[in-house]
């Protein structure tokens, strides 16, 4: 592991050294020396440990060294990873607790193993139903509650919940237990979501609780890749003690470090590692094949306009970050997922999924720790815990401070006003990729598909939502005909001779552009008697542009809710002979393509003004909207919105098979 200067410096950034050493070097810190550390932690015989010999050796020296180890409780252990760094950096881990069965398997199978948890009570039962005996003292208690509640998933689904919900309410047994127990300290780890929830009023009712029951708290948001671990992956680090402020460690690794040692890369993490051969190369659906051309490092959106990439397929921000993300073998990773869908990275660098002991490693999980289960409830157990490196050298700096306990060698803290700069490595990384994708896109032999033909053909919305096409005529079945002529695409669904009551919608770009290629307008036609024709045609179109490789669906030619959306929308109907009934939802369907503010969170009360419907009727018109595709969300279906409150992300029919919105009832 040898000092050098930062990758992003020697690959991208030589041209632009001023702007380097003006942005990241204007405020030294005096980090860690991880080598001195590896020297006299194994007596001169090395300046390089992995993780895993990195822990072997800090446990034997506590073992050897210290007269009794510190006794400590966990709480929400998972599958052990705050346990297992603790336990090398001398504490004894008398009491676990942890709900998941399956999580507690992995904890009694290496208790078994007597490798890490010999002299441990592991205890399976809800943090609610846990009292611990007077008969238990322990020195210390570590635990991280389930972040879910505080998660970018649960901000991005229309705020995060926080302590609204049960989950985020966790943190009070957390202070319910310490204030039984009484011990000389505490560590509690959670996600950064939780400084901004709720306006930051979550991390207030936290911060007050643990203070109520008497101790003097420091907290700071740290990255587990500054103290060695394969993975960028922030985190809420919060220590009380009864005694004066802990300071947290100094990095270990990388800029803020003292002799800026590389980060440990996931290449490196890697080299050795066993049984990479379980796993297939390449990925199957509908995006796995786009996996191959992304350039390690980066994700979904190399296939975005704003990329530049010539046949983009999403929109800009359209997608989770993880979304087809491929691992840079030169770097850390980005943050390891407890769960996800099958697109959900990170990749290993040669398209395909990373192993389960793959997976350990970029944790920073010992290779002879076993986890129960197979490769997604092993992910799944990964994905949940602190790396076991970074919980190492935050145990190391707590028995420093804390316990008194010298060190063999010095382990340096940072002061409250001193700034780590992994933030502003993000913006470097970002620009660093950017222009990766630059030269993968420029290198590109592409050639643009001109050929569109007209076609006809029978189509239904099955129950999934998904059209179904037919070259015969089927019962329920409607005649679909398609011709692109004079930039213009039309579309036009019947399921009879004459339409007496038909609606015309065209789709144009707000800004006047094209609306993809030289397409400037879609119009769709259809019976407005029968909605299953409007949605019909919405899912033709989309449909269409699939096929054409033109987007992925409706929502990545449109773009993200949260973002400027390009589609304008004007209805032509002619409602003498509708329903009543359906005169309201073509009403509301018309005043949604005129909305303003349709993308945002709005009171029922005030949509019922300028949809100028009853709120009880609006409401019924929106379950009927649902019903055919449109996505409508209020409190049943996303309980991070307030009661009465409503959110219709898009003016078209986005549903699909695989929308989790589909089957969810307001």
């Amino acid at each position: 592991m040898k000092p050098q200067s930062n990758i992003f410096e020697t690959k991208y950034y030589n041209s632009h050294m001023s702007f380097w050493q003006a942005d990241l070097f204007n405020e030294p810190l005096e980090g860690n020396d991880y080598e001195a550390i590896c020297k006299n932690i194994t007596n001169n015989k090395t300046s390089n440990l992995s993780p895993d010999d990195f822990g072997k050796a800090i446990y034997r020296w506590a073992s050897n060294q210290m007269d009794r180890p510190v006794t400590a409780l966990c709480l929400f252990s998972g599958a052990g990873g705050l346990d297992i760094g603790f336990h090398d950096a001398g504490f004894d881990i008398v009491e676990c607790v942890e709900l998941e069965n399956q999580f507690v398997k992995t904890l009694e199978r290496n208790k078994h193993d007597g490798r890490y948890f010999k002299n441990t009570n592991i205890i399976c039962d809800d943090i609610r139903n846990y009292t611990p005996k007077k008969s238990l003292k322990v020195d210390f208690i570590i635990g991280g509650p389930p972040c879910q509640s505080f998660s970018k998933a649960g901000v991005r689904a229309a705020g995060a919940k926080g302590t609204n919900d049960s989950r985020g309410t966790l943190f009070e047994e957390y202070v319910r237990v310490l204030n039984q127990i009484q011990p000389k300290g505490f560590l509690f780890e959670n996600v950064t979501g939780i400084l901004s929830a709720e306006k930051g009023a979550a991390m207030s009712k936290i911060v007050n609780a643990f203070e109520a029951v008497g101790y003097n708290l420091s907290y700071r948001v740290l990255d587990t890749a500054d103290y060695g671990v394969p993975q960028n992956r922030e985190r809420l680090i919060l220590v009380g003690t009864r005694k004066e402020s802990f300071k947290f460690p100094a990095p270990t690794h990388g800029i803020d470090s003292e002799k800026k040692i590389d980060y440990y890369s996931s290449s490196e993490a890697l080299a050795g590692v066993k049984n990479k051969n379980d796993v297939k190369s390449g990925l199957n659906g509908r995006f796995g094949h786009l996996l191959d051309e992304i350039p390690p490092g980066l994700n979904y959106s190399y296939y975005t306009e704003r990329m530049g990439h010539p046949r983009p397929v999403f929109a800009w921000r359209s997608k989770f970050s993880d979304f087809l993300y491929k691992a840079d073998p030169e770097l850390p990773v980005r943050t390891l997922k407890a769960s996800g869908g099958q697109y959900t990275g990170p990749f290993h660098w040669l398209n395909r999924h990373f192993t389960v002991d793959e997976l350990k490693r970029l944790q920073t999980f010992p290779d002879d720790y076993y986890i129960v289960g197979g490769r997604g409830i092993g992910a799944k157990q990964i994905g949940n815990s602190v790396p076991p490196q970074f919980a190492r050298i935050l145990g190391l700096s707590i028995l420093d401070q804390i316990f008194g306990i010298k060190l063999p060698f010095e382990l340096r803290t940072i002061d409250p006003g001193q700034t780590l700069h992994f933030r502003k490595l993000k913006t470097l990384r970002t620009k660093y990729y950017a222009q990766k994708a630059k030269k993968a896109i420029d290198s590109l032999e592409y050639v643009p598909q001109t050929n569109i033909k007209n076609r006809k053909y029978y189509g239904r919305v099955l129950d999934n939502m998904k059209l179904d096409e037919s070259k015969e005529p089927k019962k329920g079945y409607y005649n679909v005909v398609f011709q692109a002529k004079n930039n213009i695409w039309k579309i036009k669904i019947q399921d009879k001779e004459v339409i007496r009551s038909p609606f015309t919608l065209e789709v144009t770009h707000k800004e006047k552009q094209p609306l993809f290629r030289n397409i400037h307008s879609v119009v769709i036609t259809g019976d407005a008697n029968n909605l299953e024709t409007f949605f019909t045609g919405w899912k033709a179109f989309e449909r269409e542009i699939i096929q054409h490789r033109i987007k992925a669906d409706l929502v990545q030619l449109n773009g993200y809710y949260q973002y400027k959306p390009i589609f304008e929308i004007n209805y032509n109907i002619n409602t003498k002979q509708v329903s009543q009934k359906l005169k309201d939802v073509w009403l509301v369907l018309q005043t949604m393509s005129n909305d303003l503010n349709m993308n945002q969170i709005r009171d029922i009360h005030e949509l019922s003004a300028q949809y100028d419907l009853s709120s009880a009727r609006l409401i019924s018109v929106l379950q009927e909207l649902k019903n055919i595709g449109f996505e409508i969300r209020n409190q049943n279906t996303n309980s991070e919105i307030s009661e009465n409150h409503y959110l219709i992300p898009y003016q078209f029919p986005s549903l699909n098979s695989k929308s989790l919105q589909r089957l969810k009832k307001l």
